[in-house]
């Protein structure tokens, strides 16, 4: 085990949760500069490692396992996914080809010749399809090149990671806050991207994802 990739299962941990390391560090009951880059060594520049009740804190408080925090400190980009038995070949294209014409029909389903096929684990809903990431908005959890497997048949509910279509075309992954009558507010995982406001009306579609490379 190695004090990077720990601090770096802290980090994923965090954003998984639409967190900042330092919002992690607060709804656990810690000092909230706990978990701050400067605190990761000390002045005169030893490795400073985190306690085990820190540790024993953020998994109660965030409702994650060991085993799952544990699998991101060996190297899982994300938290485990309840990922569906047997495989199928999924319609794929990249989130910077989404948001052009002719990709999806007016239901927010694939559509059109221009997607490839990628053969991935099942999952029950015909339609669903998969994406391939790109950009940085989603880091640390999802990286350029990962694929995520989308459902438009799975129920939306806030926490969950999705992929939204907006009027304007626009194709993105986010993470749900929030969606009332009026209002849909996304984040993204990466702490250094804003969080986005939307009238409802401006929401297309919004399919969850269910499944993620690693």
């Amino acid at each position: 085990m190695r004090h990077d990739d720990i601090w770096r299962a802290i980090d994923t941990l965090a954003a998984e949760r639409g967190l900042s390391p330092s919002a992690l560090a607060r709804q656990a009951g810690l000092d909230p500069t706990s978990f701050n880059p400067s605190k990761r060594r000390t002045p005169d520049g030893r490795l400073r490692w985190p306690s085990t009740e820190s540790l024993a804190k953020i998994l109660d408080s965030t409702g994650a396992r060991l085993e799952e925090f544990s699998a991101l400190v060996t190297g899982a980009r994300a938290m485990a996914e309840v990922r569906p038995k047997g495989r199928t070949r999924l319609p794929l294209i990249g989130m910077a080809q989404a948001g052009g014409d002719g990709y999806f029909d007016d239901g927010g389903y694939p559509a059109g010749a221009g997607w490839n096929e990628i053969e991935l684990p099942s999952v029950a809903d015909a339609n669903a399809y998969a994406l391939s990431i790109s950009g940085e908005s989603m880091l640390p959890v999802y990286r350029p090149g990962d694929t995520v497997i989308v459902s438009p048949a799975a129920p939306v509910r806030q926490g969950d990671r999705v992929v939204t279509r907006t009027s304007d075309g626009a194709v993105m992954a986010k993470l749900l806050l929030q969606r009332t009558a009026n209002r849909v507010e996304l984040a993204s995982l990466n702490p250094e991207f804003p969080d986005l406001r939307f009238q409802t009306r401006d929401i297309l579609w919004l399919h969850r994802i269910v499944w993620a490379s690693q």
